[in-house]
């Protein structure tokens, strides 16, 4: 049974940082993408980040670019995303995803693209 299971979530003052994890059990995903979605109250799931494979490259929406840093750890099956200069517009529940299998990078952003599914972790970023 494959679980993905995030932390590292909390309460946070602009401009200030916090690192995220999720961690796979049940397969590994390190020749397959995992990414990071939000979801903000009363708004669609979106995309920000994805690593397409462990040591491959990364794709972030503009909004993060430059702010968040998505990595993977292949011996531990956990996948980071590094968030500083945080803004209250970044308040959300994060969600970790997993996908097995290769994907067009196109589509990489496409939350119905995605196999598995962790939680989600709280971030609130006050002003």
């Amino acid at each position: 049974q494959v679980q993905l299971v995030e932390s590292g979530g909390g309460l946070v003052q602009a401009g200030g940082s916090l690192r995220l994890s999720c961690a796979a059990s049940g397969r590994t995903f390190a020749d397959y993408p995992m990414a990071w979605f939000r979801q903000a109250p009363g708004k669609e799931r979106e995309f920000v980040a994805v690593s397409r494979w462990s040591g491959g490259s990364a794709d972030y929406t503009d909004s993060v670019k430059g702010r968040f840093t998505i990595s993977r750890d292949a011996a531990k099956n956990t996948l980071y995303l590094q968030m500083s200069s945080l803004k209250p517009e970044d308040t959300a529940v994060y969600i970790c995803a997993a996908r097995v299998g290769y994907l067009n990078p196109s589509s990489l952003p496409d939350r119905e693209m995605y196999h598995y599914w962790g939680q989600g972790t709280q971030v609130t970023v006050s002003s």
